[in-house]
């Protein structure tokens, strides 16, 4: 029996694997880089195609969502940030005020990003300088995840 195999290189080392292994770690994959998070106000959803999208946790429209091209370009965002920041300071194309405040809160509470709520009124968040969050690794995930 002809059986059609799929190499595939991964660290340098070659594997050979038939069309079925091939497919079910291709759908792995999709589902281990399509990932969601919660938390308690937001949500951080990393898709498949590499975008990153924070929505208000729970909403059902788009005008509780911002989709950025990748998270590294959050990232970004978040580095141009002062050491204090407000809803204003996230002010860019496509944000609305309610969307710069679930920005900031979702800063806050994801773990990739060293900060924290300063106060609620006028909603506020400060940069900590202490690295990742304790027990968090830069892309979010952590102990438990």
């Amino acid at each position: 029996m002809y059986e059609e195999t799929v190499a595939v290189t991964v660290a340098d080392d070659r594997h050979r694997l038939t069309r079925a292994e091939a497919d079910q770690l291709r759908r792995s994959l999709g589902e281990a880089l399509t990932q969601r998070r919660e938390f308690l106000r937001t949500a951080g959803t990393h898709r498949e195609d590499g975008s990153y999208v924070v929505e208000r946790r729970g909403a059902d429209s788009a005008g509780h969502r911002k989709v950025f091209d990748s998270f590294a370009a959050l990232g970004r965002l978040y580095e141009r940030l002062p050491a204090e920041f407000r809803a204003a300071d996230v002010e860019r194309s496509g944000l609305t005020g309610g969307r710069r405040h679930m920005l900031v809160h979702h800063l806050a509470e994801h773990p990739a990003f060293d900060c924290e709520l300063a106060k609620h009124q006028p909603l506020t968040a400060r940069k900590c300088g202490r690295g990742a969050k304790e027990g968090e690794t830069h892309d979010g995930g952590g102990a438990g995840d």
